[in-house]
């Protein structure tokens, strides 16, 4: 027996069956909010509605980043992207903002994608644990969304 061919054979098996409940959901609302770009219904209401759903302290959190991300970079389009509230320039989505419950985590994260100015260097961070926003997260985020447009 070739083990290979068998460590290949477990991995392509797990694989298939690799994503949890939390994945596929996000998948699915994945496809749903896909539909409603292309017909022209994704709305903020919508991310909107996503943070009403999320329970505290995360509802908090994303009520006052959704805040801090319209003031702060009013040229962004809030969006539901995997049923989290994110905020996109010219269809991509730069930053978003993702519950503890959404995955079962022990904190919500604010992230970045690539489409994000914030290269520095040969290496940067991404993605933030939020436990609670204070002052000193408030500001953070709002230069690193500033940053992240310019």
């Amino acid at each position: 027996m070739n083990p290979v061919k068998s460590t290949t054979k477990k991995s392509t098996q797990k694989s298939a069956k690799g994503l949890t409940a939390e994945e596929r959901a996000a998948l699915k609302e994945r496809l749903k909010e896909e539909k409603a770009e292309r017909e022209g219904k994704a709305a903020e209401s919508d991310v909107l509605a996503k943070i009403a759903e999320m329970t505290e302290p995360d509802r908090a959190m994303a009520k006052r980043i959704h805040e801090i991300i319209t003031a702060s970079a009013p040229s962004l389009s809030p969006k539901t992207w995997y049923g989290m509230p994110a905020y996109a320039r010219d269809g991509d989505v730069i930053c978003f903002f993702q519950s503890a419950q959404k995955f079962n985590a022990r904190y919500a994260q604010f992230g970045f994608n690539d489409k994000a100015n914030l290269d520095e260097g040969a290496m940067w961070p991404v993605a933030f644990a939020l436990k609670e926003l204070t002052a000193a997260e408030e500001a953070k985020i709002s230069a690193l969304v500033k940053k992240a447009v310019s």
